[in-house]
């Protein structure tokens, strides 16, 4: 099922982050939490840790990510240690979890499973 489909009459202004719906969350977040991704205790956010076999690798990785949400103007939360990244992702504009989020989440676990 598509985010669209799922908006209904919660249909935004254009580009405007809207606050994902109970629905919404029950539709998307099964599957980032099948692959790993957490939502974090106190905070409208989910959550994942990356490791890698190296910094080279994580870096890589870090960079492919970064070129993207640099595209799509909606930047992780991120650090980074050797071969460790640690990534949060909420939507400022909507104070939580947005379709952005759900997007750069999917993008991000392609890009860490080609790298694999």
């Amino acid at each position: 099922m598509q985010i669209s489909e799922l908006r209904g009459t919660r249909r935004s202004q254009a580009g405007k982050a809207h606050r994902l719906s109970a629905e919404e969350r029950d539709q998307l977040l099964p599957n980032l939490r099948a692959v790993g991704w957490n939502e974090l205790e106190g905070r409208d956010a989910i959550f994942k840790q990356f490791h890698f076999k190296d910094f080279n690798r994580a870096f890589g990785f870090m960079t492919r990510v970064a070129l993207q949400a640099e595209k799509l103007d909606h930047h992780p939360e991120w650090f980074n240690v050797y071969n460790k990244v640690h990534i949060t992702l909420s939507t400022h504009e909507c104070a939580g979890l947005s379709e952005r989020d759900i997007n750069l989440a999917s993008f991000i676990e392609q890009v860490a499973v080609s790298m694999t």
